[in-house]
């Protein structure tokens, strides 16, 4: 018999980063999380609260990170989430789930095929094997193959919004084949914390511009996880922009429209599917998805319109990047993981103005 009690032991491996920052402050809060490990790179041997002045008053704000070793949370945890720079999970991950630890990774390591890797990520992947027996992690869609998973793929920020908000529509035939274009953007937030001009205030400030089109790394995972949704080949032409604010994705996709097709009937379809879903918004006819609403939380905020004149379904999609585009989506895949409610630890609203 489960003891409703028992608290899960979990390792944060990267707490350092922005993601690790949030990840370890929503846990600190999960009644049923016991924080065994928080580990870095090169931040090992300082404090949380020299690293996270925000949660020097959290009672962790003196836990020491240590080394990032796996080996040492495999003996402290049996949960752990990588937060970790692109690559650098891959080669950690085998030795936690060869110890029998369960794992979200937060990064893109577990998210595509083998052979998509170097084109798209850099590098061949160390653990291809590992890729075959990976969930993504999208709870609103894979919850069931989540819950039994021993390795989920947490998704990247931009593809959440845009699976969402298109996956229910393809798969009712609302939005016709074609490709479909996704215009994205985000805050500095979403480009870590490691110093560079790019991300500079001196370089950002009243500055919005693309980044890495056509080759983001996004693009094959949208593509990929609305096949997996829909049954659907589906091509996407992706492009982001960096935008002079600290959180929050917005993107705004254009598929074809199906004959027929309205906004009522496109805003239906989304409603009915995320009827039960604790973490998804849809926005009624004329309301505007809006980032500022989602700040702090783990929502995503969806809006769809029909473009009759131009044969077009609109749907925009918004969420906190480090939240729901990352830490708070990593909390709720373990929450399903070690079955837990899926909203555990997670029910604080948005934070506004």
């Amino acid at each position: 018999m489960r003891d409703e009690n028992a608290r899960l032991r979990v390792a944060i491996l990267g707490a350092s980063g922005y993601a690790g920052g949030e990840l370890t402050r929503l846990l600190l809060a999960h009644p049923r999380v016991e924080l065994a490990l928080l580990a870095a790179n090169e931040s090992a041997g300082r404090t949380l609260a020299e690293v996270h002045p925000h949660l020097a008053g959290s009672p962790a704000g003196g836990w020491v990170l240590a080394p990032l070793v796996a080996a040492a949370a495999a003996e402290q945890a049996s949960f752990a989430f990588l937060s970790l720079p692109h690559g650098a999970s891959a080669a950690l991950a085998p030795t936690l789930l060869d110890a029998g630890l369960r794992v979200v990774d937060l990064a893109g390591d577990f998210r595509l095929p083998a052979a998509a890797y170097p084109a798209w990520y850099g590098f061949d992947h160390p653990a291809p094997a590992w890729l075959e027996k990976a969930v993504y992690g999208l709870p609103e869609v894979f919850a069931d193959d989540i819950a039994g998973a021993s390795l989920v793929a947490n998704p990247g920020c931009y593809p959440t919004p845009v699976v969402l908000g298109l996956a229910p529509l393809r798969s009712a035939g609302l939005i016709g084949p074609g490709p479909i274009v996704v215009d994205g953007k985000t805050g500095l937030s979403g480009a870590g914390r490691a110093l560079a001009e790019a991300t500079s205030y001196a370089a950002t400030e009243d500055s919005v511009r693309p980044y890495r089109f056509p080759t983001h790394q996004h693009t094959p995972e949208m593509e990929r996880v609305l096949e997996l949704a829909c049954g659907i080949p589906t091509t996407v032409s992706f492009v982001p922009h960096l935008v002079p604010s600290v959180r929050g994705v917005l993107v705004t996709c254009y598929a074809p429209l199906a004959h027929g097709a309205t906004t009522d009937s496109l805003t239906a379809c989304l409603a009915s599917a995320y009827a039960s879903a604790p973490f998804v918004r849809v926005l009624p006819q004329g309301e505007m998805a809006d980032t500022k609403r989602t700040r702090g939380s783990n929502l995503v905020e969806l809006q769809a319109v029909a473009d009759r004149r131009t044969g077009t379904a609109i749907v925009a999609g918004a969420l906190d990047n480090l939240v729901k585009g990352a830490a708070g989506q990593a909390v709720q895949n373990m929450n399903l993981m070690a079955g837990f409610e899926q909203t555990t630890g997670l029910t604080a609203t948005a934070v506004y103005p």
